[in-house]
């Protein structure tokens, strides 16, 4: 943590002077009290020590209001600063690293476990500053009466060999918890996405027996964690409650022989209570301490990972490309447990202004070509041009910002139709965001609407058909202006009649910009200048659709099978 410490060591450092002062005037009270308490017997004014009290009580009240909202304020500090670098770090990863990951796992390490570390970081210097008053306690007992110091103590080293055993205990299962945390965050957050499939397939009853059983399973864990605290905590804070049994009775033994005053003992008796303080803590700072070692763990397993796709050294701006793409002999596999390679060999050049339908059976890697080109992964062998750079060498925010894409499954914000079309570009006006709808032939149903563009979607944008996401989606990428377009099967979710007003407006959009058309159905293949045949990753044949049709009987399997899909699906208006 020292990294992410560091740049507050200055707030730190003034809150630990500030506890020094306070934690003096804390240690030094019980001692005043014990000289007043003499100085009575003696017959001597004590107007003195009670201005000397007084002064220290309000010495100790400011200082430490002073520290511990200093305190506070450098833990949620670090709290702020863990959450931006997590959230910086996802936005940073590649699309490999989701494929991984569950989105229950990142959610609960982004908020419980960074709530845990910081929890940690704003009781541990306050726990630390009572380990520094027992140390000057135990300096001043020793100057009074060093054997009165050890009976006072004697219990003490028994409370810190339970507080070893209970961390010993406690990390092990902090780690568990945590993890079983992220188990039960998984779960719910899948099954609120997910509300719809559950719900056609009847699958409440399951999903419900699974949250049961991992809500068992912390229950187990969260259970035994108080088990052995249980166990320890009674034993630690009740050890020193002996130590004060022993003072009073070897510093009444000494009092009644005349070698301690009675005010010594009262000041023994107040610091034993003072020695109390850490050592009662110790057993729910060694819990929170193994806790967030677990949860810091869990956190930098996050934070070390590297990113997979990031700006090279000298990477370059790609400005105002001509829209020339090229594939060069690119080889490429998403890292299975067999690890074939979706495309091998794979060799395509769109010219600038041109559009090339890739057609082809499902899993042939039409799909993957469009996220070579993008770089959401990098090819294992050959290259990936535009305008001749490799888009290894181009700035990713440049080259995503050149190249704009279009899936089958549009993504929808929960805010407003506006902002969502405006999302590349949220200094677009309102005339822009409506012509940008225009041309994705969106603007007659947004109007429909009640408070038309400022509708607030639903969660994903399901309170819009499949067919109205997928145009607020052609409409966000058309307003960015991308040099090359990518139609991921973009009007899969619409009918007929609604494909082709979508089409006449992208053969417009399209006429000077590159596009690359992932496509399924003959209607959109018919927007493409030429088509590429996609089979076993590579191009096996590219002409034009007339010309592939009267010439290449595998194209004409393709087309005959993509048809027969059609048939068999309804589409969605």
């Amino acid at each position: 943590m020292l990294p992410v410490v560091g740049p507050h060591r200055r707030s730190f450092t003034v809150a630990m002077a500030m506890a020094a002062v306070a934690l003096v005037s804390n240690v030094a009270i019980p001692a005043v009290v014990g000289a007043g308490i003499d100085a009575i017997r003696d017959d001597a004014t004590v107007a003195t020590w009670v201005v000397v009290l007084l002064a220290l009580a309000l010495a100790r009240s400011v200082f430490t209001y002073g520290y511990r909202s200093r305190l506070y304020k450098f833990a949620y500090a670090i709290e702020y600063d863990l959450r931006s670098l997590m959230f910086r770090h996802f936005t940073a990863m590649s699309h490999g690293f989701y494929d991984k990951v569950q989105t229950g796992q990142l959610v609960s390490r982004a908020n419980s476990d960074i709530r845990a570390v910081q929890m940690l970081l704003a009781f541990a210097p306050f726990i630390g500053m009572q380990m520094v008053t027992f140390a000057l306690a135990f300096g001043f007992m020793l100057t009074k009466h060093v054997l009165l110091t050890l009976v006072s103590i004697s219990t003490l080293p028994l409370v810190y060999v339970f507080g070893v055993k209970l961390r010993n205990v406690m990390f092990p299962l902090s780690w568990i918890v945590q993890g079983r945390l992220a188990e039960v965050a998984t779960t719910v957050e899948e099954n609120v996405t997910g509300v719809r499939v559950v719900k056609a397939f009847a699958g409440e009853r399951s999903q419900i027996d699974q949250l049961a059983r991992q809500a068992r399973r912390l229950r187990w864990a969260a259970v035994k964690v108080n088990d052995e605290r249980a166990r320890y905590a009674p034993l630690m804070e009740n050890l020193p409650r002996l130590g004060m049994a022993l003072t009073l009775l070897y510093g009444g033994y000494l009092a009644i022989d005349g070698r301690v005053t009675v005010g010594t003992i009262i000041t023994f008796s107040s610091y034993v209570l003072l020695l109390q303080a850490p050592f009662r803590m110790l057993g729910f700072f060694m819990i929170m301490s193994q806790r967030a070692a677990a949860s810091a763990g869990r956190i930098f397993e996050i934070l070390d990972t590297p990113a997979e796709i990031l700006d090279r050294p000298g990477a370059v701006d790609l400005v105002e490309p001509a829209g020339d793409v090229r594939f060069e002999g690119v080889r490429f596999s998403y890292g299975g447990d067999d690890g074939t390679p979706v495309l091998d060999g794979f060799d395509l050049h769109v010219r600038p202004g041109e559009t090339v339908a890739l057609v082809g059976a499902t899993g042939s890697g039409k799909s993957t070509v469009a996220r070579l080109l993008l770089r959401f992964y990098d090819v294992d062998a050959g290259t990936v041009r535009i305008d001749g750079h490799d888009v290894r060498d181009l700035t990713l925010a440049s080259l995503r910002h050149h190249v704009g894409m279009v899936t089958d499954e549009p993504f929808l914000f929960s805010c407003s139709i506006r902002d969502n079309i405006a999302y590349a570009r949220p200094d677009a006006t309102d005339e822009q965001v409506r012509d940008a709808a225009r041309a994705a032939n969106a603007d007659g149903f947004v109007e429909e609407l009640a408070r038309g563009y400022d509708t607030i979607v639903g969660e994903r944008g399901y309170t819009l058909s499949g067919g109205q996401r997928q145009r607020i989606a052609i409409a966000r990428t058309l307003l960015a202006d991308p040099a090359v377009l990518i139609l991921d099967d973009a009007t899969s979710a619409v009918d007929v009649r609604v494909e082709a007003e979508i089409h006449d407006a992208l053969r417009r959009l399209s006429a000077d910009r590159t596009t690359l058309i992932i496509a399924h159905r003959l209607s959109t293949i018919a927007l493409a200048d030429r088509v590429a045949l996609i089979d076993g990753g590579r191009v096996l044949a590219l002409d034009t659709h007339q010309r592939l049709l009267a010439d290449e009987p595998r194209y004409r399997e393709v087309l005959a099978s993509v048809a027969a899909d059609d048939e068999a699906e309804e589409p969605v208006l």
